[in-house]
């Protein structure tokens, strides 16, 4: 009977020369000043970068004191940087004209590295709709790819999770909203706009997300002649009769037209008289308060 060969573990070659001391100082994870031109955003970033009087804050604090939490970012493929958490510290660092900024590096793979990019801007204290369901999307894509279980009825397997329910945890909503949020990804970009202004809520904004994309194009057609948004009711109708195959520009505007419940309770202030004193992404509730807010000042001055 032959003998087996004989298998030798040999060290490799900076193992013979490095003390385990330096080994694990190599491998630990430091601080280091990056070139902003070395790092590029995260693809398909969920999160929009507004310069707004946060952003202006930022900017102000990066001049008078530098990044003072540094970003994280990974070793892309082709050379440089890509960045998964810091992306706001980024462009507060470019506006304050520097260029280089704190990172971390670390060795993450594209499920964790999404998974850690949508957790960190989770954080954040005004999150967009839109923002919210693509994110979810995203992280919740992350963990199917990485084994989770997505099924809602039956019992964990082993160390495998329900993914749906993970996502519902770390971000402190329920898996209804959640799913809820990740439907929005299926509205067409201008209808979706309409849901992050305030002006389609979350609930009718399901309902439509439904409907073919022609017919979401149609149906913003029909709110700008009609100048209001639809009800969760004619939302449901216009599902049902999408579901039914018997959608089309007229059923969409004769729903759109139907009176709403208690409409003497509504006063109706045209967009173009208002948008001018508000940026164009202040969403409707924003604007409200800040119409209610000045109607009182001026109500005192007149006392």
């Amino acid at each position: 009977m032959p003998k087996k060969p004989l298998t030798l573990n040999l060290p490799k070659a900076n193992e013979l020369f490095t003390t385990q001391e330096e080994r694990d100082e190599a491998s630990r994870e430091r601080v280091i000043e990056l070139p902003l031109s070395e790092i590029s955003d995260f693809p398909n970033h969920p999160f929009k970068m507004k310069v707004d009087a946060d952003m202006t804050e930022m900017v102000e604090s990066v001049k008078s004191y530098g990044v003072l939490v540094p970003g994280l970012v990974r070793l892309k493929d082709g050379g440089g940087y890509e960045m998964v958490a810091g992306h706001r510290r980024k462009k507060a660092s470019e506006l304050a004209e520097r260029i280089t900024m704190p990172c971390i590096i670390r060795d993450l793979t594209d499920d964790e590295a999404v998974i850690i990019m949508v957790d960190s801007n989770l954080q954040r204290e005004r999150i967009l709709p839109s923002e919210k369901a693509f994110a979810y999307k995203m992280k919740l894509d992350a963990l199917k790819r990485q084994g989770h279980r997505t099924d809602l009825t039956s019992a964990p397997a082993g160390p495998k999770s329900r993914a749906n329910e993970e996502v519902a945890q770390s971000s402190g909503e329920s898996v209804t909203q959640i799913k809820r949020y990740i439907r929005l990804t299926e509205l067409v970009p201008e209808v979706l706009d309409l849901v992050d202004e305030g002006q389609i809520a979350m609930r009718p904004a399901v309902e439509l997300s439904y409907l073919s994309r022609e017919h979401q194009q149609i149906l913003l057609g029909v709110i700008e002649y009609e100048d209001h948004a639809p009800t969760y009711a004619q939302a449901v109708k216009m599902r049902k009769f999408s579901e039914e195959q018997n959608l089309n520009k007229e059923v969409i505007s004769s729903i759109m037209q139907e009176e709403k419940d208690n409409p003497s309770k509504h006063f109706k202030l045209p967009r173009e008289r208002i948008r001018k004193f508000f940026s164009s992404d202040t969403p409707a509730k924003e604007i409200e308060e800040t119409i209610i807010k000045a109607l009182e000042l001026w109500k005192r001055s007149k006392k």
